[in-house]
């Protein structure tokens, strides 16, 4: 049945998405400092971007992907510094007394905008989600577009849920940080994001 490529799509999705990595970081960080909505907003960019990536792979835009690669080293210059422009700022956060109870339009526009673009700036994840869907017989001009979209489809929703249960999980024990924790939490948080993004700069000679 086709509808199994949904669910293979969305358990991809899931894998790709629990990876520990800066955006995990940074989506933890902002949900306790900001709230669940704030941080489920973040996490909505980053399942965007995978949904893109995964589109390019799912339905065969070799064009697309291989100017995206060639471009990676560029592409991950621009990442790694912005990692460490928000690993600096999350560093120097000040915790707030208490949780806002309202969030300005403007402010989600730019937490979902600030991860969807940040995962771009790993255009290989075009290779990893490419040999997955080999493996599944999509993208190779044997599947149809209906498969390839159930795919991509799937990958979207796994990779939402992930950071639902994860935003979610975080935002329930929100509560029992004090501020002094609060404070540490975005010291410690700042500084691995920002060595995320000093790794990706390095990694350029390798």
């Amino acid at each position: 049945m086709e509808i199994g490529f949904l669910v293979r799509g969305l358990l991809i999705g899931l894998s790709v998405a629990a990876v520990v990595g800066p955006m995990s970081i940074l989506c933890i960080q902002r949900t306790l400092h900001k709230g669940f909505r704030y941080g489920l907003v973040s996490g909505l960019g980053i399942a965007t971007a995978d949904g893109l990536y995964g589109c390019i792979a799912g339905f065969g835009l070799t064009m697309i992907a291989s100017f995206l690669v060639h471009q990676q080293i560029w592409i991950r210059i621009i990442g790694g510094l912005f990692l460490i422009y928000l690993g600096g700022k999350t560093l120097f956060i000040r915790p707030a007394d208490h949780a806002a109870t309202t969030t300005r339009a403007s402010s989600w526009i730019n937490a979902y905008l600030s991860t969807f673009l940040l995962t771009l700036t790993n255009p290989l994840t075009i290779l990893s989600f490419a040999a997955i869907f080999a493996g599944l017989g999509v993208g190779s001009g044997k599947s149809t577009a209906v498969t390839a979209l159930l795919v991509v489809a799937g990958v979207f929703l796994g990779s939402t849920l992930w950071w639902l249960l994860l935003t979610l999980c975080i935002h329930l024990v929100r509560g029992r940080f004090t501020p002094q924790w609060m404070l540490w939490i975005n010291r410690i948080s700042g500084l691995i994001i920002s060595l995320f993004g000093v790794i990706a700069l390095i990694g350029l000679n390798r």
